[in-house]
């Protein structure tokens, strides 16, 4: 079956199991979950737009692509990058570490990206989340929109906290456990990451 089979599949499945995921589902379309195999970049710009606008981090990113020549540099060619020519194109002290970290387990093997499609979501988070800078929110966004698994549930993004409350008239935002309840009980597994494209596109986000 295809990525995109796989994705009709989940639409049914969802719109079949959760009452309340059926219209928003209607309403929306196919979802347009779309995977791709930049891991590394991904991740890269993920820690550079870390608590910055979109535009603020496109901005940063355009002069770390212009510090190695208009191409994205390798992880040994950011470890060989004086840390303050990172400096002086916007990175934070902190994001200084965080990138170079990263590059740090990339180059000598404790990241390894050929091996993702024989490994189970709870071995790369532990793995991603071993860097620092990368904390869970980030391994789960890094899962659903880069390597495209189906079944991972977003329980810390404020956003989907927020859409399910809004959805499913919640008095209070719920909480992790909470959401994970709600996950069971209307059956998202195992396409939690399109329930969740879903509920933030119930707050009219823009599709990934």
């Amino acid at each position: 079956m295809t990525y995109e089979e796989q994705l009709r599949e989940a639409e049914r499945w969802l719109a079949g199991h959760d009452e309340v995921l059926a219209p928003v589902i209607e309403a929306y379309g196919p979802c347009t979950l779309a995977p791709h195999t930049d891991y590394y970049q991904e991740l890269v710009e993920a820690i550079i737009g870390q608590q910055l606008s979109v535009k603020a981090a496109a901005k940063i990113r355009e002069r770390f692509l212009a510090l190695f020549g208009g191409t994205f540099p390798s992880p040994e060619a950011i470890l060989d990058m004086d840390p303050e020519r990172l400096r002086g194109v916007g990175f934070s002290g902190a994001k200084v570490k965080y990138v170079r970290d990263l590059a740090e387990h990339v180059a000598d093997g404790r990241i390894k990206f050929d091996r993702i499609d024989q490994q189970t979501n709870d071995e790369i988070i532990q793995e991603l989340t071993a860097v620092k800078g990368i904390g869970g929110w980030t391994a789960h966004m890094f899962l659903m929109f880069c390597v495209g698994r189906l079944d991972i549930l977003a329980t810390g993004d404020l956003g989907i906290r927020s859409g399910t409350q809004k959805l499913y008239g919640l008095e209070t935002l719920p909480s992790p456990p909470e959401l994970r309840e709600i996950a069971l009980q209307r059956s998202w597994t195992p396409y939690e990451s399109v329930a969740c494209w879903y509920i933030w596109r119930s707050l009219d986000n823009m599709p990934a």
